[in-house]
């Protein structure tokens, strides 16, 4: 039984923006009630679609409808943590924030316990744990269908050639962006933990093949788990002349299962159930977001609303943050890394105060 209703407002109205939308207005209970933009004309889009209200000044937005309970903060990356501090602590909302979350593990642990500290909650947005293939491999794990895993192996080869990157000032930069393992990579190393656990060690090579921008658009990398599991890692947006596949195979000590397709939403092997592969694959040739969005603000406002647990918690997102950087620190230091040492990558969300003053919204409008 819904008890309540909660407005959900967008910041940020780039493509992922318009999935978001659809979810809040597909989801019981929560109720959809302005976009925001520094491009109005981009709000207005989704204005038009999904029949909200748009503003291009988000300090507008919360003052002239104070009664919003979420932001959605869909944002460049590099700024979500200037925006989600900013809207935890002068307008105390929820909010949640869209890949990576954030770009530093510091940034990350301060945005925490701000939110603590006002009593409001943060919920991370990675959707491709919700696809049927995941979860179904989640579920074999759980009852040890595959046995001891050995090996996982994650592929991703997209294609993103430059004038994805000169279509806006934040992307190709490590300061807001993150290159293809932050930006398209993310998911996939989220689920090297969700799906193996806690990753030990790595040892990455990056590179900058297709591109001129001074991110990296390839990585290879081997890394090891604290239970003598290894795993390799390739990432590359340098696929040309299309997006080809995103896949993580895992070998176990009782069988093989691998999930593919272009956004990890086809079963393609499960040697414990080969008749799984046709029930737990996913069609995303509409849509590489796939269909997780809606199951997710599902989840948030079963959080909100029953005080649910909401499956990503602090210390789940932390850990995918750090094993990001794991990653930047041995390609800058030439060497294996642990995940879990102290420090940070040089390089990922570094300052770069002349973007950022770009995506910055005045707060006398």
């Amino acid at each position: 039984m819904i008890l309540r209703k909660y407005k959900v407002a967008i910041i940020g109205c780039g493509r992922i923006a318009g999935h978001n939308c659809r979810a809040v207005v597909n989801t019981n209970g929560l109720e959809l009630v302005a976009v925001c933009d520094l491009e109005l004309g981009k709000a207005n889009t989704y204005r038009d679609e999904f029949g909200c209200i748009a503003f291009s000044n988000y300090h507008t937005m919360l003052t002239e409808i104070n009664d919003i309970d979420i932001v959605a903060i869909i944002t460049p990356s590099g700024m979500h943590f200037e925006h989600s501090m900013d809207i935890l602590q002068r307008y105390n909302k929820h909010i949640i924030v869209e890949k990576p979350t954030f770009m530093k593990p510091s940034q990350l642990e301060k945005a925490y316990n701000a939110a603590d500290e006002l009593g409001l909650k943060i919920f991370p947005v990675f959707q491709n744990r919700y696809n049927r293939a995941v979860q179904r491999v989640k579920t074999a794990l759980e009852k040890q269908e595959l046995g001891d895993i050995r090996i996982i192996g994650v592929r991703v080869r997209w294609c993103r050639p430059q004038r994805y990157y000169d279509m806006a000032p934040w992307r190709g930069t490590y300061s807001h962006d993150g290159g293809a393992l932050t930006n398209q990579g993310i998911h996939h190393v989220d689920l090297l933990r969700y799906l193996g656990g806690e990753v030990q060690q790595v040892n990455a090579t990056m590179r900058t093949l297709g591109v001129e921008v001074e991110v990296e658009d390839a990585i290879v990398s081997s890394f090891t788990y604290a239970d003598e599991a290894i795993g390799s890692l390739e990432i590359t947006t340098a696929a040309r002349p299309d997006d080809f596949e995103a896949s993580i195979s895992i070998v176990g000590s009782k069988g093989l299962v691998q999930i593919g397709g272009i956004a990890v939403n086809e079963l393609q092997i499960f040697t414990p159930d080969p008749d799984a592969c046709n029930n737990y694959s996913e069609d995303f040739s509409d849509c590489v977001y796939g269909n997780g969005h809606e199951l997710l603000y599902q989840d948030i406002y079963n959080s909100l609303n029953s005080g649910i647990k909401y499956p990503v918690s602090k210390k789940d997102c932390l850990q995918s943050i750090k094993l990001l950087h794991a990653f930047y620190r041995s390609d800058e230091q030439a060497g294996w890394q642990k995940v879990n040492e102290e420090g940070e990558s040089s390089r990922l969300g570094r300052e770069n105060n002349v973007v950022s003053k770009l995506y910055r919204t005045a707060i006398d409008g």
